[in-house]
């Protein structure tokens, strides 16, 4: 399940709106990331021809099972790390600025190790 940063940018984004929007749109996109909408057309036009979203006639955008899977690991991810750094003082803004640059290169098997020691360490 191999992607890149962007990509999985947009993906974890169109997953956050679907939590708090009735249908996602382009510009509902490019409002969250503050782009321009034919930047967002053009990644979503990439997304949808790797098959990670499902755009309607009415220009609705969806997560398929692909899409949502890495959307869903990524936003794990970022809220996973993000509050790690926090409850070690790290100030919020700047944890979710490193969380966004950590949760697109860690591998599957580092987060696990962490998220494991960081489990250790709260049940001690």
């Amino acid at each position: 399940m191999k992607s890149n940063e962007s990509a999985e940018n947009y993906l974890e984004t169109v997953l956050i709106l679907s939590q708090k929007l009735p249908v996602v749109r382009s510009i509902d996109i490019a409002a969250e990331l503050g782009f321009k909408k034919p930047s967002v057309s053009v990644a979503m036009k990439h997304l949808r021809e790797k098959g990670h979203i499902a755009v309607s006639g009415a220009g609705y955008i969806t997560l398929t099972e692909s899409g949502k899977e890495i959307a869903e690991m990524i936003y794990e991810r970022h809220n996973f790390l993000s509050g790690w750094l926090i409850s070690l003082g790290v100030d919020k803004k700047i944890a979710a600025e490193d969380a966004c640059r950590i949760e697109h290169v860690i591998s599957c098997e580092s987060f696990a190790a962490i998220k494991k020691a960081v489990a250790q360490d709260f049940s001690t």
